[in-house]
């Protein structure tokens, strides 16, 4: 989420499962969401990152990316591009120090908290009648219920369907005569309860904020980075991926200084 213009109302509103023994080669085909993985530990692993482009949805008064072709094979011998793009563009990831004061870069997080069981709660059916759906308490209970407990460690991602929305950046910012947003989030009862209720690393959307778009206080942001958990934002392929029994690798940003920025996530089973 967050452009720049969004920080001013913050600043006014302050069993893990051993993992594959055998090792990481991932070795998905680049253009399949989903694919087989002979000979490893898992047995299929699910992109859940959007391609980066000057075209994508961002929050809006962020800058669109730029990419700047500076060398090719053809002239240079070898092929290179410049990247400028704001640090929260296409999937990625929001760290503590995003919204809190001293909270941990991405940089610094510990890299076991970028591996980690993932729960998907799907909101899906409610998100489709109502843009302004978010997960609530009784959704997080009633995953529970189905699936067990939230795992120790886990990461809880919301499914809305809103990703189906991706190459329409209107339909995806959904912006009504007013300029509010409209789209699905976590309640902040919901972010308070993972937080004091449960041990998760995170929580991600398939939409741009953390927040539901309508938010003007982005409690949701604020009690779940304040808590040090990080977030994911423009998620891509939860449906694809079971509720429960994945694993969700992060590939973090790691320059410093670092509020966020892209990541490549892969949900593995």
């Amino acid at each position: 989420m967050c452009a720049p213009l969004v920080m001013d109302a913050v600043n006014r509103a302050l069993s893990r499962r051993a993992f594959l023994g055998a090792g990481l080669g991932l070795l998905a085909a680049p253009a399949l969401a989903q694919a087989e993985v002979p000979g490893k530990a898992f047995r299929r692993v699910v992109d859940l990152t959007h391609e980066l482009s000057p075209e994508i949805p961002l929050f809006p008064g962020a800058e669109p990316m730029r990419i700047t072709t500076l060398v090719t094979v053809r002239q240079n011998g070898y092929y290179g591009n410049r990247l400028d793009l704001w640090e929260h563009s296409g999937t990625h990831m929001d760290a503590p120090a995003h919204f809190a004061e001293g909270g941990l870069t991405a940089e610094r997080l510990p890299v076991e908290r970028l591996i980690a069981p993932l729960a998907v709660v799907h909101i899906h059916e409610k998100a489709a009648k109502d843009p302004d759906a978010q997960v609530t308490v009784d959704d997080l209970l009633a995953y529970e219920r189905q699936h067990g407990r939230l795992p120790k460690g886990a990461f809880v991602a919301m499914h809305s369907g809103w990703e189906a929305r991706w190459r329409d950046p209107t339909a995806f910012l959904n912006q009504d005569a007013s300029g509010t947003l409209h789209f699905p989030g976590f309640s902040p009862e919901a972010a308070a309860f993972l937080v004091e209720e449960r041990e998760i690393v995170g929580v991600g959307v398939d939409t741009l904020s953390l927040d539901f778009g309508p938010s003007k206080d982005f409690k949701a942001h604020l009690t779940l980075l304040g808590a040090g958990k990080y977030g994911l934002e423009n998620l891509a392929n939860l449906a694809q991926v079971p509720p429960a029994g994945a694993l969700i690798l992060v590939g973090g940003p790691k320059h410093r200084g670092a509020s966020g920025g892209p990541v490549r996530a892969l949900a593995v089973w």
